[in-house]
Parts: C-alpha cells; structure tokens; sequence
C-alpha cells in the first residue's frame, strides 16, 4: 500500500511535471495547489533533490523543479525511494530482501504468489512515467 508520504510525493511530482520547463516552481505554491502540509513537502522535495530527480534554485524566482522530463521519470524508482518495497513481503523484494523469521523459503506458497503479484506490479511501474499521472 502507499504511504500517505508516496501519495503527497506523487501530487507534488505531477505538479512539477505539469510546470515542466517553465521554471522553479515554489514550495509553498506546490503545497497550497495539492493541499500538502509544508513541512512534510520540504522533506520529500529534499529527499528527491538528494536522489537526483529534483533541482532547486535559490532566491528571487526560485523554487523546485524536475531535472529530467516527466516522460524519462519511472514510477518504480520514486516508489523506492519515497515509500520502500513495492512488493508486499520482503522476502521477494528485489531491492529491500530480507529473509522472513519463520520460513525456510523453499517451500512457500505465498512467497510464490507474492512473487507473482511483484512481477505483475513491476511490469506496469517500471514501464510508467510521471508523464502517465498527468490527467
């Protein structure tokens, strides 16, 4: 499930996606459009600066904006970044595994199903772009 963080990170990026060469966008004006409470926004704009998806400018005119075009930003990776896992045991995650306590792993299956619904996920996220949330 998506934390409420990925859910304000993804209003946020869909803004900027739509303002997408037309300068810094501010972080109060982004907050105020997609109803985002500003502080929790400043954390999730730095997080996506630090990850190299986001770029800022200081001073008069300044604000946050993509670095890439929306068309070249995947979906999979913010989900990584902002909210963690996309599957949902960590014992089939691809980036987050981690060996579950009380499962030898070789005969699950719900490790066989989660399997599945990961693949199923990923092939619609990692082939989506912020481009495809602009509605």
């Amino acid at each position: 499930m998506l934390s409420k963080r990925s859910q304000y990170a993804f209003k946020a990026l869909t803004y900027l996606a739509e303002k997408y060469n037309a300068g810094p966008v501010l972080i109060s004006e982004i907050a105020k459009k997609k109803k985002i409470p500003l502080k929790f926004l400043e954390n999730i704009l730095l997080q996506l600066k630090k990850e190299g998806y986001l770029d800022s400018k200081k001073g008069k005119g300044g604000g946050y904006f993509l670095i890439q075009n929306p068309k070249k930003v995947k979906i999979a990776p913010i989900i990584r970044i902002v909210n963690g896992p996309i599957s949902m045991l960590s014992c089939v995650s691809l980036y987050f595994y981690k060996k579950c306590k009380d499962c030898d792993g070789q005969n699950c299956g719900l490790k066989e199903m989660m399997t599945e619904v990961r693949d199923a996920s990923l092939k619609i996220l990692e082939h989506r772009t912020l481009q495809d949330l602009i509605v």
